[in-house]
């Protein structure tokens, strides 16, 4: 059976967050106790060779103590615990809901009811140092996860983290919080957070962790609903989601199949057929969107026979901008064939084809009939970036005119595949871009003739020549930061890119370049323009601080 979900006591909490904090037991602290081998097999889930590091030191060391409790699902004795957590004891850590005693001698054994681990991370705000609090995983418990299993902060959720803009906002929404990973990195610069889900027992973890580590945890508003119900009438400057996007089988025998082989999951199965859940919020973010807020998500999306997936996805950023005059960015991260993605969230509740032979041959099958049903050859996974202009960006909430995809125009609608590396955290480069499409859709060419530009601090230039030749045969502008974009450039532009160093205006290099070039400046800048606007929306160029306006 699922334990109760931990109990918030304030004083004991805060004696918590204390004992934690001097007891080494941060993600530096454990990675030190394990070494790397072991801590690269924990990362894996596999935890034999963290067991052998670790319950040897249970007696001596407190990160042992908690990490053999906690990390590695061990028996540990009571005293242990309360050396490891002096200031709140076995008997604290009992009346928290975090564990379970076999009794009250300094020898019993004591399990963890929950997982409690150290969580490091950095956003666009700087660096993170907490405890997150979850359900035990199927390291700990060597079993299949329960139907309300609470999540704790996985790949997607640092992505998430990581890819979000971090700017001062007034309100802030997470939609479907789990253990509330994302309300806190957002309290961080929200002046109020509304976390909501559909699991109670997902609340009370979040309630938990906000008590655990933010000063001011009532800032924290929980409210328990499906998407948007809890919060419709209500408006945000940003919107940050991890739904329940995984694309499972619900309807007939498929569906059926899935149930009585895995059961259903409130962390990942959103109860729709296949990514229409994720379509659903796409086109409708938008009515909780103050002017000039933000959502951003992770989502899957199908690709379907005959049908690209840009034009799918985009047909729901179309819609939400019909509906709510929103800019849309996608960004295509990862695509899995039909087989692998049903073998992925199989396995991740637990279940594997040793284990449960039979299970995993039903739900595969399920999984692959429902696909079939709907001719799809492959899902996409990504980050859907969508913003609300307010009145510099060309509208005001309302639907505005313009499709422009490299910049300029009133109208962000941009789909882009994306498998490389990037450079995290992304958030800070994901805002720049929307300041930037703000910027040149007040901006006409006549405005950039007369800007002073220079080059981001990340660029660098590559060229490359045939043996013997004087000049190069190709020229590409490379991004570190960011996306870590190349952009293949023709001389005039890399000539152009190489003199913007904010002391000549656009149209005065221009010129200069003209006469070099030979060429009509009024035909270069024809050619050129359109590049460096899209130099400027990607952050290869940015106004320098002496323009006069």
């Amino acid at each position: 059976m699922t334990a109760p979900a931990p109990h918030v006591d304030t004083a004991l909490v805060r004696a918590l967050h204390g004992d934690l904090d001097t007891s080494g037991y941060d993600v530096d602290g454990v990675e030190d106790l394990l070494g790397p081998v072991a801590s690269a097999a924990l990362h894996r889930e596999q935890a034999v060779p963290a067991r052998r590091v670790a319950e040897p030191l249970v007696t001596k060391d407190p990160r042992a103590t908690l990490a053999t409790l906690f990390l590695l699902g061990g028996v540990v004795p009571r005293s242990a615990i309360d050396r490891a957590l002096p200031a709140v004891g076995t008997g604290g850590a009992e009346r928290l809901g975090l564990v379970r005693s076999a009794g009250s001698g300094p020898d019993d054994e004591v399990r963890a009811a929950i997982d409690l681990r150290p969580y490091a991370a950095t956003d666009a705000s700087g660096d993170v140092r907490w405890w997150l609090a979850s359900d035990l995983g199927e390291v700990a418990t060597g079993s299949r996860l329960p139907a309300d299993h609470v999540l704790g902060a996985g790949g997607a959720s640092l992505t998430l983290a990581q890819i979000t803009t971090r700017d001062p906002v007034t309100r802030a929404l997470d939609l479907g919080t789990g253990c509330g990973i994302q309300a806190l990195h957002t309290a961080r610069h929200a002046g109020e957070v509304v976390a909501t889900d559909i699991s109670r027992r997902a609340l009370a973890f979040t309630a938990f962790n906000a008590a655990l580590n933010l000063r001011d945890a009532g800032r924290l508003d929980l409210r328990r609903g499906s998407m948007l119900d809890p919060v419709e009438d209500e408006q945000f400057d940003l919107v940050v989601s991890n739904p329940p996007f995984v694309i499972t089988p619900h309807s007939g025998s498929a569906g059926v199949a899935v149930r009585e082989a895995l059961g259903d999951y409130e962390y990942r199965d959103g109860g729709r057929a296949g990514d229409d859940l994720v379509r659903e919020l796409v086109t409708g973010v938008g009515s909780v969107l103050a002017p000039g807020g933000v959502a951003q998500m992770l989502v899957n999306w199908e690709h379907r026979r005959g049908q690209e997936w840009e034009e799918r996805v985009g047909a729901w950023l179309d819609a939400a901008h019909e509906r709510y005059g929103l800019d849309g960015w996608v960004i295509q991260r990862e695509v899995l064939d039909p087989a692998e993605y049903a073998e992925t969230w199989i396995r991740d509740g637990g279940t594997t084809p040793d284990r449960e032979p039979e299970s995993w041959s039903a739900a595969y099958e399920a999984w692959l009939d429902d696909f079939a049903s709907r001719d799809v050859e492959a899902v996409g996974f990504g980050i859907v970036t969508l913003r609300r202009p307010g009145p510099d960006g060309g509208a005001d909430g309302s639907p505005a005119g313009g499709d422009v995809v490299r910049g300029g125009g009133k109208r962000l609608r941009r789909l882009e595949e994306h498998s490389g590396s990037v450079r995290q955290p992304l958030g800070a480069h994901l805002g720049a871009v929307l300041a930037a499409h703000t910027w040149l859709a007040t901006h006409s060419d006549d405005d950039m003739a007369v800007t002073r530009l220079v080059v981001a601090a990340d660029i660098t230039e590559e060229r490359y020549l045939t043996p013997g030749s004087a000049d190069p045969n190709v020229v590409i502008l490379r991004q570190g930061d960011g996306l870590g974009r190349g952009v293949q450039a023709s001389s005039p532009l890399a000539a152009l890119v190489g003199a913007c160093d904010g002391e000549l205006t656009v149209g005065q290099i221009i010129g200069a370049l003209a006469a070099l070039f030979e060429v009509p400046a009024g035909e270069l800048g024809a050619e050129v323009l359109p590049a460096v606007r899209g130099l400027v929306l990607d952050g290869f160029l940015v106004p320098a601080a002496n323009n006069a306006g």
